[in-house]
């Protein structure tokens, strides 16, 4: 079954989707970061889970992150798997938002620090009561894989 991905611009204010109604958030700081965040996307559309595709930066539209993240049960995403580099704020900055679960992907990034670590560590630290589950450096994969056993999928 085809589950198609939608995307919305960085600069829309509403989430709209078309097909089935997403029920995973696919957030990633920035277009960079498409490519492997894809591994995601491949990953619930060959388990016929609908989900759709932003980027969003933490850094760059802390507002609109803040927005998505609120809105996102309303709109009826279940689980969030947001990718991020070098600070790789957005995991935290979305759970922080929400009540729902957040997988983080911390990626590499070419000015990064031992390959991910930084990003690694970033997404792994969070304080308490702002949960994010961490899988490993560039796997998103894993993540999609784990968004899917929360759902029971």
């Amino acid at each position: 079954m085809d589950v198609p991905a939608t995307e919305t611009q960085v600069e829309a204010k509403e989430f709209e989707t078309e097909g089935p109604p997403p029920i995973v958030g696919i957030v990633m700081g920035s277009e960079s970061d498409r490519e492997t965040m894809q591994k995601a996307g491949t990953e619930l559309q060959e388990r016929g889970i609908a989900f759709e595709v932003q980027v969003m930066s933490a850094h760059r539209s802390p507002d609109l992150v803040a927005t998505y993240a609120k809105e996102a049960r309303s709109r009826g995403l279940r689980v969030i798997i947001a990718g991020a580099g070098l600070s790789a704020a957005l995991p935290g900055v979305v759970a922080a938002h929400t009540d729902l679960p957040v997988v983080g992907v911390p990626l590499a990034a070419k000015t990064g620090v031992a390959n991910g670590l930084d990003a690694l560590l970033s997404v792994a630290q969070m304080p308490p009561g702002v949960p994010v589950a961490c899988v490993g450096v560039d796997n998103a994969r894993n993540a999609a894989v784990l968004a899917a056993r929360i759902l029971g999928a």
